[in-house]
Formats: structure tokens, C-alpha cells, sequence
């Protein structure tokens, strides 16, 4: 008898400290820059390879791209390019990577496994953005000094059509289905929406003051456009070509890019240093991230877990741990 109330009695007790400990719940901190990175003089875009273990950095100023470890953050080589390199892009399968020259109208192609350059192509005037097709076929130039969009075959490696679009283009992004290719037009405002099959400008959105930057969410649905003179990212439902909404951003904002599972978008705001924070699903900025300088580029991880930000005056990358 006096077994069992032992027992019952140590069971009660066991039961008090199951109820009156706090179990403790995950812990989701809040984005913050957690590293800085010295790359190049002016560093105006940034890239990530495909598998995620490099990234490249375009440095504007002394005509090189800083080609960093993303595990380490060490910076393991520097390739010289051509004339003010503007933006740097990959291809698909991450063994090439395209870089336009806006100070020489040339795209340089390097061999990421050598880390050289084995090909320039003459594009346009004043190269500013370069974007690869899904399927690696083509790569698309926007030269911001020609008025046009230079295709180019990556077979061949020479241009195959030149697209006339809006008044300084400034960016170029591509559908993930590979259907149409978006170009953001500096001076007029404008988004010129081009066929990929036919080559041809199919529609012109109007969208905010001097939009800098065009960037497709994963699931294609949307687009998102930043206007650098207005403080906006316009919102463009791909279906329709319509302008769905207009968010207010920081200052100045000069790039945009999606998260890959598509929830969240980052906006560099290059007039005050931060980068704003959208939840995709309700189109609201629901936090903003404190970087400093004056930021140009802003760039996702494939695993989504860091974002990086080129900072032009202080020649730096800003490395944003995401979640």
C-alpha cells in the first residue's frame, strides 16, 4: 500500500513539472546585415551562381569582377572585364557568366571554371543589363545608349537581332517560362514587353519615374519594377500587362529582387541606405533593414538564406542574413 502511494505521489509530481515548464518555441530572428565584404572600386551589381557557392560582384569603377566564396565570404579571384562593367549574370547551368560593359558596348563571357574571359561580344551603345533565357539559348542586352536590346545566341556567340524598345533602357529581365523578355526604360517610364518567340514588342506599360530595375517572381505571375525617382516598386500582373499596384519603397530605389520561394522581395534604396522589405502576398512593407551607403545591386542566395548588397561609394558588398 505504501508502494503505491509512492508512486501515485512521484507521478503527480512528474505531472506538475510537465505543466509548469515553459516550452520553448522556435526563435525567427529578424533580417540583419551580419558581414561586409571589400570587393572592387563602384560595385553596381551582384550575382549568385546557380549551385549558390559563388558569387560575382561587377565593379563599375576599375573594370573587374570580384568573384567571392559564398561559405567563406572571402573574395578567391578578380577578373578583369571590359570598360565599367554594369551587371553580371549567369547561365543557367552556372558555367558561364555574362557581363556588360556599359563604358565600351561590349558583353565580356567568362569561364567560371577557369575564371577567365574566353569571349567579348560587341553589343549596343552603353550596355547597362544582361539576362540569359531559361534555357540558356539566348542572352538578352539592354543598351541603354542605343535604345534597343542586342539578343545574342550563345551557340555562336554573336548577335542575332536588335530589338528596338523605350528611351535609355536601363534593365532586362526574363520570364521563368521564357515567353517574353521585359525591359525597364529609363528616361519615358516604361516597361516594353517583348515576344521572345517573334522578337517583338508586343505591349508598353507605363510604370513609375526612372525605373531602374525589372524583376520576375518565381511562379511568373507578377513583375516588379523599381522606380528610382518616385520612391515606388510598380506591381505588374503578367497576364493582363496591367499595373496591379504601387508600393512605397525608400529612397531612391535602384533594384529588386524576389526571394526564391517567391513570399518576400528585397528593394535597394540607394538614397538612404536601407533595403525594404515586401511580404509578396499582401504588397506591404513589413520591415526595413538599415545598410548604409549608397546601395546599387541586391541579390538572393539560391537557398534563400542570404541576400547581398553592393554598395557603390564604399566598395563593399553589405551580406544580409535573411532567416
Amino acid at each position: 500500500m505504501t508502494m503505491t502511494i509512492r508512486r501515485t505521489a512521484l507521478s503527480l509530481a512528474a505531472l506538475t513539472l510537465m505543466l509548469v515548464v515553459p516550452v520553448s518555441s522556435p526563435v525567427f530572428s529578424a533580417p540583419a546585415v551580419v558581414d561586409t565584404i571589400t570587393v572592387g572600386t563602384n560595385p553596381v551589381s551582384v550575382a549568385f551562381s546557380p549551385n549558390g557557392k559563388r558569387a560575382y560582384v561587377a565593379n563599375l569603377g576599375d573594370d573587374t569582377v570580384s568573384v567571392i566564396t559564398v561559405a567563406t565570404g572571402e573574395v578567391v579571384d578578380l577578373i578583369n572585364v571590359g570598360d565599367g562593367p554594369a551587371t553580371v549574370a549567369f547561365s543557367p547551368k552556372g558555367k558561364k557568366a555574362y557581363v556588360a560593359n556599359a563604358g565600351i558596348g561590349t558583353v565580356s563571357v567568362i569561364t567560371v571554371a577557369t575564371g577567365t574571359v574566353d569571349s567579348t561580344i560587341i553589343v549596343g551603345g552603353s550596355p547597362r543589363s544582361v539576362a540569359l533565357s531559361p534555357n540558356g539559348k539566348k542572352a538578352y542586352v539592354a543598351n541603354f545608349g542605343g535604345d534597343d536590346v542586342s539578343v545574342i545566341t550563345v551557340a555562336t556567340g554573336g548577335v542575332t537581332d536588335r530589338i528596338i524598345v523605350g528611351n535609355y533602357p536601363r534593365s532586362v529581365a526574363l520570364s521563368p517560362n521564357g515567353k517574353k523578355a521585359y525591359v525597364a526604360n529609363a528616361d519615358d517610364g516604361t516597361v516594353s514587353v517583348i515576344t521572345v518567340a517573334t522578337g517583338e514588342v508586343a505591349d508598353t506599360i507605363t510604370v513609375g519615374t526612372n525605373p531602374f530595375w525589372v524583376a520576375f517572381s518565381p511562379n511568373g505571375k507578377e513583375a516588379y519594377v523599381a522606380n528610382a525617382d518616385d520612391g515606388t516598386v510598380s506591381v505588374i500582373t503578367v497576364a493582363t500587362g496591367d499595373v496591379a499596384d504601387l508600393i512605397n519603397v525608400g529612397d531612391g530605389p535602384a533594384s529588386v529582387a524576389f526571394s526564391p520561394n517567391g513570399k518576400k522581395a528585397y528593394v535597394a534604396n540607394a538614397g538612404d541606405g536601407t533595403v525594404s522589405v515586401i511580404t509578396v502576398a499582401t504588397g506591404t512593407v513589413d520591415s526595413t533593414i538599415t545598410v548604409g551607403g549608397s546601395l546599387r545591386s541586391v541579390a538572393f542566395s539560391p537557398n534563400g538564406k542570404k541576400a547581398y548588397v553592393a554598395k557603390y561609394y564604399s566598395g563593399t558588398v553589405s551580406v544580409i542574413q535573411t532567416r
